[in-house]
């Protein structure tokens, strides 16, 4: 009887969790067996693993292997341990001497004995560092993103044939240099400078960017909404090295394994399809969980463009991910959480023709049809938007550049990070860093202005014109224009003017 042991990491949504591959070899009948709750594509790594040991020069024993994946109660899946299956099992046949506990293996087997690129390395090199392993091998197409992760040697494996003379100590593998710092940076931003005649949307867009506020912008088609979104990120301050990390590994699961991964300070701009399914925007699937667009979009923008044509229930599962920041995705196997703290910007028509409330134009739609229209947004959707804007279409002065000058991206993202570093001063020791994130009973105990201050904002909660979330949400969005404007507080021209960006909590009274 031979028996080895050798380590991996087995991923659900973005947690990993320490695998032991453990083989043993018996004199009976031949036979391959996996065990420890594999999935259909794990199951069929004892045809790779045995085609590529016996491709590599390995004599596949005639006997009887079991190969036990444990912990046996945690449903496994992928062909990202073939390549610990395969050292398991040369351990166990006395080919190699079992590495010891410190390392951990990743990779897919080729039936040549090629070891292949997988996707998941990223969150799986996390976890293996949090374990306390030392040295990590993995396939040469994933080296360059599993040295991301400092603290932990990465050892990149370019065929099984290769590792054994490794591990054998007869030969070497490729080696890598330093790129936990490398940065990636994907083309230009378009400017904020190019948009034309929306003064007010582009003060209402510096302002979501400073207080991480949510926006909605209703207006005819070819206003500019879309433009106005596509500029939102390049007014967002960069992201640290930490939450670029973060990001790097929610785009590693959704990823093939094929593609070079590489920290990119940029925040993300996600834009799904308005047919998207509930399980595209906010994650879900069959097996294993995969994180939707709300959590490629941590970080970021989600911008939901001819937002009321995407499906009800969708929209409706947006509540928690825009309350919490995070999403949690239950299975039989166990929970999957993954972040989804992003900035929303809805963009819509506002009636199905387009043109309600457009100035100087005609719409051909009945009240009904509008009401059922707008409708589609739901108020709980609504009500968590702060900043709600309607966009005209730009006037002809304008279009021709008589409408005067707008601000820059780079002008507009230093106002930006001056009002980030006020608020992050203000919010020290309350566990927040900007005004949108502060709960209600906070800031309205610990932050709230003067009596004669808050005056309108008592009155519309009086008259029911405002929820006690619109209200916080006012008051939240006023001290980020204090922010902007170098104010120690509110005052109340800060909050009449959140009351004006903050609109009506209906949508055709918005018109």
């Amino acid at each position: 009887m031979a028996l080895a042991r050798v380590f991996s990491i087995g991923l659900f949504g973005l947690s990993g969790t320490v695998i032991e591959v453990e083989t043993d070899i018996s004199a009976q009948l031949p036979a391959f067996v996996l065990v420890g709750l594999p999935d259909a594509s794990l199951a069929e790594a004892t045809s790779r693993v045995r085609a590529a040991c016996t491709n590599s020069g390995f004599a596949f024993p005639s006997k009887k292997v079991v190969v036990n994946l444990s912990p046996a109660s945690v449903p496994k899946g992928g062909a990202s341990f073939d390549l610990a299956i395969a050292v398991s099992l040369l351990g166990a046949m006395q080919t190699i001497e079992t590495p010891t506990d410190d390392a951990v293996f990743f990779g897919e087997l080729g039936l040549n004995g090629a070891v292949r690129a997988v996707p998941g390395v990223l969150p799986m090199m996390l976890a293996a560092r949090s374990a306390g392993f030392a040295r990590a091998f993995v396939p040469v197409g994933n080296a360059a993103e599993a040295a991301l992760v400092s603290g932990i040697e990465v050892l990149p494996v370019p065929t099984l044939a290769e590792l054994v003379g490794y591990l054998k100590g007869v030969s070497s593998l490729p080696r890598i240099g330093a790129v936990a710092s490398a940065l990636v940076a994907q083309g230009v931003a378009p400017d904020l400078n190019q948009v034309i005649g929306q003064g007010q949307a582009v003060d209402a867009l510096i302002a979501a960017a400073a207080g991480g506020h949510h926006i909605s912008m209703i207006g005819a088609p070819g206003s500019g909404k879309t433009m106005l979104a596509e500029r939102l990120p390049s007014i967002l301050p960069k992201l640290s090295l930490e939450e670029a990390l973060e990001i790097a590994a929610v785009e590693s699961i959704n990823s093939d394994g094929q593609r070079e991964m590489a920290l990119n300070q940029t925040p993300r701009f996600v834009a799904p399809h308005h047919s998207s399914s509930m399980a595209a925007l906010i994650g879900g699937g069959s097996g294993s969980p995969r994180p939707g667009a709300v959590s490629r979009a941590h970080r970021g923008v989600l911008f939901l463009d001819e937002a009321l044509e995407f499906n009800s229930a969708a929209l409706d599962a947006l509540r928690e991910p825009l309350e919490a920041g995070r999403v949690v995705i239950n299975r039989s196997a166990g929970s999957a959480l993954f972040p989804a703290r992003f900035q929303l910007v809805l963009a819509a028509n506002p009636c199905p023709c387009g043109l309600y409330g457009v100035i100087d134009r005609d719409c051909k739609c009945s009240i009904p049809a509008i009401r059922r229209y707008s409708g589609r947004l739901s108020g709980p959707i609504l009500d968590r938007i702060d900043i709600r804007l309607t966009v005209q279409p730009v006037s002809i002065g304008a279009a021709v550049g008589l409408g005067g000058g707008l601000v820059s991206s780079e002008t507009a993202a230093t106002a930006v990070r001056a009002a980030r570093a006020a608020a992050s001063e203000r919010l020290s020791g309350t566990g927040y860093l900007l005004n949108s994130h502060v709960p209600g009973p906070v800031i309205r105990r610990r932050f709230k202005p003067g009596q004669a201050v808050v005056a309108e904002l008592d009155r519309m909660l009086a008259t029911g014109r405002a929820s006690m979330r619109g209200y916080d949400r006012c008051l939240r969005l006023a001290w980020t224009l204090a922010d902007l404007d170098g104010a120690t507080t509110p005052n109340r021209e800060h909050v009449q003017r959140a009351v004006a960006m903050r609109g009506s909590d209906d949508l055709m009274g918005n018109q």
